[in-house]
């Protein structure tokens, strides 16, 4: 059914289908979408709930993540994303563009947006890939000021608390971060780039909230699945620009091939069809609705009738 009807939509806010979710069992798989098209895919897969990265936004945009995207260039993606599926939303707010402020602010704007979370980091700006070198943190106490005013502005939100202290502070720093963040009012907490099993294990026997680990490739954390961070006591577990990897790397070779060939029909076994585009973005659904409603209606009025 399209977006455009509104028993299509849940009145239920995003945050509260997030933690009716999360009160089921088992560990909840929330996939990277980085647009609608990509959403729509992961929700016909039979993912109930979504990730937006940074990251992927800032790659799709064609720009580093490096803390250059804004709050509102997030929101464009949130509002489709949102549109194309009704499904809850965690949003990778970053450092939440700024200061206490600019944290509340963007709070705000992601549940108008459509959000049903938002993930908030402990590093400075300029912020870096939580699985490269040299983050440089802020303290304990500003990141706690930050979550505080988080939840202070939220109506629904869920905000999950994100902490890189263990590439440079340790293990210990970050539990100790951690429970800093929980007590400012953090609802979950996303451990980044962790090493090893153990590390995650140790992580979820310190702190008593609901944990999410991030199963990114190319980076410090081992290849795990979702059942075995469930094991290691895991609440969520997000796979972030794993999408936009894969249709980058087919994009080039697509670019490369056509370049090469001057055609483009030699990939056509590579390519989805027009028909399964049209079903994935319900274009009869919308076509119908369209049809069932245009027809003007002639009043009285028009018809020279006193009303």
């Amino acid at each position: 059914m399209t977006y455009l009807v509104a028993e299509a939509r849940s009145s239920r806010a995003p945050g509260d289908r997030l933690r009716d979710l999360l009160s089921e069992p088992g560990i909840l798989r929330m996939p990277g979408a980085y647009n609608g098209l990509t959403a729509l895919q992961a929700k016909r897969a039979g993912f109930k709930a979504l990730y937006l990265s940074g990251a992927a936004v800032s790659a799709s945009m064609g720009l580093p993540d490096l803390g250059i995207i804004t709050k509102e260039d997030v929101c464009f993606f949130v509002r489709q994303i949102s549109r194309a599926t009704d499904l809850p939303i965690l949003v990778d707010g970053d450092t939440g563009f700024g200061g206490i402020l600019n944290a509340m602010d963007a709070v705000r704007s992601f549940e108008e947006a459509g959000a049903a979370a938002v993930q908030i980091e402990d590093q400075e700006l300029p912020k870096k890939c939580g699985h490269l070198n040299d983050k440089n943190l802020v303290s304990a106490d500003e990141m706690s000021a930050k979550i505080a005013a988080a939840a202070r502005s939220r109506r629904h939100l869920y905000i999950i608390a994100r902490t890189d202290a263990a590439a440079s502070e340790g293990l210990d720093a970050a539990v100790q971060r951690a429970r800093r963040y929980v007590e400012a009012g953090a609802d979950a907490i996303f451990p980044e780039a962790l090493v090893n099993q153990d590390m995650f294990r140790e992580f979820a026997k310190q702190v008593k909230v609901p944990l999410l680990a991030n199963m990114t490739e190319f980076g410090k954390t081992p290849y795990f699945s979702a059942e075995e961070f469930e094991a290691l006591g895991y609440k969520m577990v997000i796979w972030p620009v794993s999408a936009l990897r894969i249709a980058a790397k087919a994009q080039e070779e697509f670019y490369t091939q056509l370049r090469r060939d001057d055609r483009a029909d030699g990939m056509l076994d590579r390519m989805q069809t027009r028909a399964e585009l049209y079903d994935l973005i319900g274009y009869s659904e919308h076509e119908a609705l369209d049809a069932s409603l245009k027809k003007t209606l002639i009043t009285g009025a028009m018809r020279g009738a006193a009303e």
